[in-house]
């Protein structure tokens, strides 16, 4: 197989409101879906972030019934140029950052909690490189 990228990263949260709230409202993502009480979903550069409700896709038959329950992590992609805009703009917004990361390669990334607790990491271009 030859993936070109993973498309979409799917989490859940059972206040959809906060989670337009966080994601739409504060971090500026675009809704490309919303359907109440059962999803929203966000564009994220060339990605999509899907949320959904846990209570709602457990008893699904199509698409396959899929949820889970816990604190996820993922992590968003930004220019290394833009890198420290991001962190100071999370600080603006007064969301406070879990932890600092100074990787091999010398790049720095930093971590952050959603109103749900997943943890969400920004990552310069080339973290992986």
């Amino acid at each position: 197989m030859n993936f070109i990228q993973i498309k979409e990263t799917c989490i859940y949260m059972k206040d959809l409101g906060a989670a337009r709230q966080f994601y739409h409202n504060l971090l500026a993502l675009p809704i490309i879906s919303e359907a109440p009480d059962r999803h929203i979903f966000f564009r994220a550069g060339s990605s999509v972030l899907l949320c959904f409700n846990p209570d709602d896709s457990q008893s699904k038959k199509s698409p396959p019934a899929h949820y889970a329950f816990g604190n996820y992590h993922f992590a968003f992609e930004v220019t290394q140029a833009e890198y420290l805009i991001h962190k100071e703009k999370i600080r603006a917004l007064g969301i406070p950052i879990l932890d600092t990361l100074i990787w091999k390669n010398g790049l720095e990334s930093f971590y952050f909690n959603d109103p749900a607790g997943n943890v969400i990491e920004i990552v310069p271009e080339g973290i992986w490189d």
